[in-house]
């Protein structure tokens, strides 16, 4: 297999005060890169992802490397463990988390971005972040999303998680409760389902998928008792993918969708707001599931789960999220080299 079909996923090891170093070398302890025959390259500041590894008890199996171009000449084969340095910006004291690091959490999405842009990498998947560690330095930072959608030059993207059997994506992300209504709109509705249509048939080979849609009411607005969202924006927005042969069917009422009976014949769900969805799809699925951004010109995972910096510098954490959101990266890159 050639270089150019085999390129490494990258693996963002988030917010050095939280688990993102830990989660890093039992990723590298496992066999994942072998039985995927994939090169995993971890992205980190060196001393300090070694040095916690150490005290966790953790044995990683990675190589270090001084560039990208490195693994391409390593004598490991088509796949393997590597760690990619990139120095802190200020010292790091487990569990308590720095503003003053920023820049150096921000500069590993940089440079696993821009790898994944310039052909070097096939995808990025993300270890937690702090973002009211970040916030400080970049204020407004709302999350990986928002900000890989800005360096991508992408003004449209989804945030959809898969776990449990499900996909459910989100009309509106990180946002006020109070603020949602006004944020749905058709054209917002249109250019979501226009991007879930489009990387659910690029990234997993649906030749046709099909998305339930919530109404954003309770019971999908009564009838209009409760709320006129479904008449006048949701349902014509669905009703106009209808019309052009798309399989997309609602808006159902939120508290009864999510049912084994509803799901079993569709292909993702498309709620209103984040805590419309994802509860349950993370009761169902939590520590095991997958956060992935549609609409980007890369292929980019996450974990399902944050920083937890009461656990940092132990070895007492599952690694499950961030082993699914490799895999699933893994796979979303073989289905759209597949497609091309």
């Amino acid at each position: 297999m050639s270089w150019a079909a085999n390129l490494p996923i990258l693996v963002t090891s988030g917010e050095p005060a939280g688990i993102g170093p830990e989660l890093c070398a039992l990723l590298a302890e496992s066999n994942q890169a072998n039985r995927l025959k994939r090169s995993l390259v971890i992205l980190g500041d060196s001393d300090l992802l070694e040095t916690r590894a150490s005290h966790a008890g953790i044995q990683p199996t990675w190589q270090r490397i001084n560039s990208l171009q490195d693994v391409e000449t390593s004598d490991t084969g088509p796949h393997g463990y590597f760690l990619l340095n990139h120095t802190l910006s200020s010292p790091c004291i487990t569990g308590q988390p720095n503003p003053a690091n920023a820049p150096y959490v921000l500069g590993l999405l940089d440079l696993a971005c821009d790898a994944c842009l310039n052909g070097t990498a096939a995808a990025m998947v993300t270890a937690p972040i702090q973002k009211s560690a970040i916030s400080p330095y970049w204020p407004g930072f709302m999350g990986h999303t928002e900000y890989l959608a800005q360096r991508c030059g992408q003004r449209d993207v989804v945030m959809m998680l898969t776990g449990g059997n499900m996909k459910v994506a989100l009309a509106t992300t990180h946002i006020p409760l109070s603020s949602v209504s006004a944020a749905i709109t058709r054209n917002s509705l249109t250019r979501t389902l226009e991007i879930m249509l489009h990387d659910l048939s690029l990234y997993w080979g649906l030749p046709k998928p099909r998305i339930l849609v919530t109404g954003l009411n309770p019971h999908a607005g009564e009838s209009g008792d409760l709320g006129r969202e479904e008449i006048d924006t949701i349902m014509p927005t669905i009703q106009a993918f209808q019309a052009k042969g798309h399989d997309v069917q609602g808006p159902f009422p939120a508290d009864t969708l999510f049912q084994p009976k509803y799901l079993k014949n569709s292909d993702a769900v498309l709620a209103m707001f984040h805590d419309q969805g994802l509860p349950v799809l993370k009761h169902a699925s939590f520590g095991q599931g997958v956060n992935i951004s549609l609409g980007l010109p890369i292929v980019r995972t996450s974990v399902d789960h944050g920083t937890a910096l009461d656990l940092a510098g132990s070895r007492n954490m599952d690694a499950g999220s961030l082993s699914e959101a490799v895999e699933c990266a893994h796979h979303m890159d073989l289905c759209r080299r597949n497609a091309q």
